[in-house]
């Protein structure tokens, strides 16, 4: 099979600008944005971790994660039938197969399916609001990726919890106005929150999204890290963002 007939109509190879890796996206579906770059710059993962990301979407995490040299073993889950097809040939167009799997499923038995305490490390970029909170989108693939149509906060910090080994990673990208929500519920899960940064999109302006990373069973101590700017005021990237994408 040819790298060019992984690729279907209405679809386009976009340059992740590491390791010369592409990804496959269409533009009438949902496309990966800041927030999964950041977190897959945000999560550690050991050469030798097993890794899983929740609700992968197009298995941007897993690539980039694989291309900072995060992780032996990746996988990526996503219910959506198509855009699991589309995770899957963005894989095998950069020839991971051996690194990284995509798994058509269900995040609320994902445990079941891969067995408890089988990862070291567990991602996701979830969806950040609650059913009818903010304005759904008519594009249902769209609205499932941005809205807790198909699982809850409950759901990911409940799977990650029995999927993960004892001392094992957690990393979530969310929106800061969940925040106290994110916190309780990570604590009820013994996911204890451990290290924190909120991202700025101007120095001046509140925050939009925060990073986070728990560890299974820890004790309680918290870091909270330097804020992250995005945008100069001129409207160009920080050198930090500059760095996260393409250093």
């Amino acid at each position: 099979m040819s790298d060019n007939s992984l690729i279907h109509d209405n679809e386009r190879l976009d340059d992740l600008e590491r390791n010369g890796y592409k990804i496959i996206q269409d533009k009438n579906r949902f496309c990966f944005g800041m927030d999964a770059v950041l977190l897959s710059a945000f999560a550690k993962a050991k050469p030798t971790d097993k890794v899983i990301d929740l609700g992968t979407g197009t298995g941007i995490i897993p690539i980039l994660m694989e291309a900072r040299g995060f992780g032996g073993e990746l996988y990526g889950l996503e219910i959506q039938k198509e855009s699991a097809d589309m995770a899957d040939r963005s894989v095998r167009y950069n020839k991971l197969e051996d690194k990284i799997s995509i798994v058509e499923g269900d995040i609320k038995d994902v445990s079941t399916r891969f067995g408890a305490s089988s990862f070291n490390v567990v991602t996701t970029n979830p969806p950040y609001m609650i059913g009818q909170h903010g304005l759904q989108n008519s594009n249902m693939e769209k609205t499932i990726a941005r809205h807790e149509v198909y699982c809850t906060l409950d759901d990911i910090l409940r799977e990650s919890a029995r999927l993960l080994k004892p001392k094992g990673h957690f990393y979530m990208v969310h929106r800061p106005f969940r925040l106290a929500e994110i916190m309780s519920k990570m604590v009820d899960y013994r996911i204890e929150p451990k290290r924190m940064r909120l991202v700025y999109p101007y120095a001046d302006k509140e925050p939009n999204m925060i990073l986070i990373e728990g560890i299974r069973g820890a004790k309680s101590r918290m870091t909270v890290e330097p804020p992250l700017i995005v945008y100069e005021k001129n409207g160009e990237y920080t050198e930090e963002i500059k760095h996260i994408y393409y250093d």
